[in-house]
């Protein structure tokens, strides 16, 4: 059986043209938008904020609310745009984010969580799905998980992503949330024991192939988060070991093909810099890398910057 591995939902990084580029780098991984908020929805440029490659596909729509009747709302609006999933955001600890009375605050209110999912998988055919933490500040047992999860999953969410740290919501901003709380694998991996018919990924620290052959016997799927984003090769990697299509271009030959997409986007507006900064990583660890990223770091947010400074900065890393 293939295993379910995503590249995490991640602000100011998985954007579409992040997207379309992790794409020509591995055909099969699962994708995530950005949290987006149902407010933003609502009132905002829905276009602006769902519009995607078609390219991208499979590519999930994240989330991020409490209130039943917006989230259904926008789900399905996600679902009309072709989304393959939609997910609900329950991890993020950011302060801004708590103040809206989303993502990990609500690890606090499960059955809130629970009309949530009910409203939206009502609206739409698509699975809802869950990210969450292994718990909330001093809420963080055992048996306070497995509430959360038995309340959601009986609301029609069959597949948790878990990030196995627990969240302070005061006192840690998001990045320290990222690296001082613990990693608790045990307790994902427990989490899959408990509710086997259920679909447990499991997320947090994950930074390359043996860690994902570590964590695969004991759960279904794994997520990985900035690993992906500064490495993004990385994903060749992933594409070559667990997927059928191993059809794997070489990092040139990735840049040959992202080309086109970013012409395009120029013409259309977009500035060079908005694509550069996804693709700063990619040569990670090869001959002239340091060069790639300084070279694109100090031209492409310049002014008329077009496709010839990327063509440039590809004379200085080996093919």
């Amino acid at each position: 059986m293939t295993p379910l591995i995503s590249i995490a939902p991640m602000m100011d990084c998985t954007d579409r043209h992040d997207r379309y580029f992790l794409r020509l780098i591995a055909p099969d991984v699962l994708l995530y938008t950005e949290m987006i908020t149902t407010h933003a929805l609502i009132h905002g440029d829905v276009n602006y904020l769902l519009q995607y490659d078609s390219a991208e596909h499979p590519v999930a729509l994240q989330l991020g609310g409490s209130n039943p009747s917006s989230l259904a709302r926008c789900a399905k609006i996600g679902e009309d745009y072709g989304y393959d999933e939609i997910n609900l955001n329950v991890g993020c600890p950011s302060s801004r984010v708590s103040s809206g009375r989303f993502g990990a605050c609500l690890m606090r209110e499960p059955q809130l969580v629970a009309d949530c999912v009910s409203a939206m998988q009502a609206q739409v055919k698509l699975p809802v799905t869950v990210k969450c933490r292994i718990g909330v500040d001093d809420q963080d047992s055992y048996e306070s998980l497995c509430h959360f999860i038995q309340l959601v999953a009986d609301a029609g969410c069959k597949t948790f992503i878990i990030h196995a740290r627990k969240a302070w919501l005061k006192g840690l901003s998001p990045k320290q949330n990222r690296e001082i709380p613990p990693l608790r694998y045990e307790v994902v991996r427990q989490v899959k024991q408990d509710f086997p018919k259920l679909t447990i990924v499991i997320n947090g620290g994950i930074k390359d192939v043996a860690d994902i052959d570590a964590h695969l016997p004991s759960v279904d799927g794994v997520m990985i988060g900035r690993a992906a984003y500064s490495n993004p090769y990385l994903l060749a990697q992933i594409q070559s070991k667990y997927f059928k299509n191993k059809d794997i271009l070489s990092r040139h030959a990735v840049m040959e093909k992202f080309m086109p997409y970013i012409s395009q986007q120029l013409q259309n507006g977009v500035k060079l810099t908005n694509m550069t900064r996804h693709i700063l990583g990619l040569y990670q660890g090869q001959r002239g890398a340091a060069a790639w990223r300084r070279y694109l770091s100090q031209h492409a947010h310049q002014c008329g910057a077009d496709i010839q400074i990327i063509k440039q900065a590809l004379t200085l890393v080996s093919a």
